[in-house]
């Protein structure tokens, strides 16, 4: 009996529920100061104006751009330190840029910005005379100063913006094929109603109707074979040419310069 009460009396006491629940509040309390302490430290820090940038390293396609250009025209947009400065929008704020088609930006410890520049490329004009629209290799429309182009004898193209890489195929496709015509293909016109349109550097003007680059190649195809004979017979030159229509099934339509379908007779008339 006094064996039992003994071993009784030496148990260890179990822990109340209130107290073990203060214990829990008081070490998480303990960990919120720390962290905030933390927090605090670390907002201080990054806040320090040694992080305050300080300068923009530019590389890549910068031709048309200096740190001039880039200081003032992209500087005040940009907010926030090296730690804060938000690089998506900072990458905007670059592809804002006239000519600039893509940017890549990252930090530079401890207070400066690294960006690489990719530039548009530029093929030909885009759209009417005087919008000031260029399109790039890869078939997008930008805007840009005309004033930069290095090449300013480059050809027009026009149509719908969503459809410009299929302008620029379509042009890519019938350049070649065209200049057996006499000149240079200056001008591919993509109307509203789907029917291409070509301007040679002769000033011809050649209609393709409307289809697929397959068959809009045939038909110029058929051109191009006989138009030779066709002038000969005329007693002109392939690059007499003034405007074709190939909107046939079966043939097409010409005008050749100094060649007329009237009767010298009947104008006298």
């Amino acid at each position: 009996m006094n064996a039992r009460l003994h071993a009784t009396l030496n148990a260890p006491l179990a822990t109340p529920l209130d107290i073990k629940l203060m214990n829990v509040m008081s070490s998480l309390m303990l960990t919120g100061v720390v962290l905030l302490l933390i927090a605090a430290f670390l907002w201080w820090l990054v806040r320090l104006p040694v992080f305050a940038l300080a300068g923009i390293t530019v590389r890549g396609d910068v031709e048309h751009h200096n740190a001039v250009t880039v200081r003032a025209n992209v500087a005040p947009k940009l907010q926030g330190n090296f730690f804060t400065v938000d690089l998506n929008q900072a990458r905007q704020v670059f592809e804002g840029l006239p000519w600039v088609r893509h940017a890549l930006v990252q930090r530079e410890f401890p207070n400066r910005l690294r960006v690489v520049l990719q530039a548009h490329s530029p093929v030909a004009y885009w759209g009417a005379e005087g919008e000031g629209r260029l399109i790039n290799s890869q078939g997008e429309v930008f805007e840009a100063n005309l004033g930069d182009l290095e090449d300013d004898e480059l050809p027009r193209l026009s149509g719908p913006d969503n459809q410009s890489a299929e302008v620029l195929a379509m042009y890519q496709a019938l350049q070649q094929p065209a200049s057996v015509l006499g000149g240079v293909l200056m001008g591919l016109d993509l109307t509203p109603r789907g029917s291409w349109r070509v301007t040679m550097s002769s000033g011809a003007r050649i209609e393709l109707g409307r289809g697929s680059t397959t068959e809009v190649l045939e038909r110029l195809d058929t051109l191009v074979r006989t138009l030779p004979q066709v002038a000969s017979r005329l007693g002109r030159k392939v690059s007499a040419l003034e405007a074709a229509d190939l909107r046939y099934d079966t043939g097409y339509a010409l005008r050749m310069r100094g060649v007329t379908t009237v009767d010298p007779q009947q104008v006298k008339k």
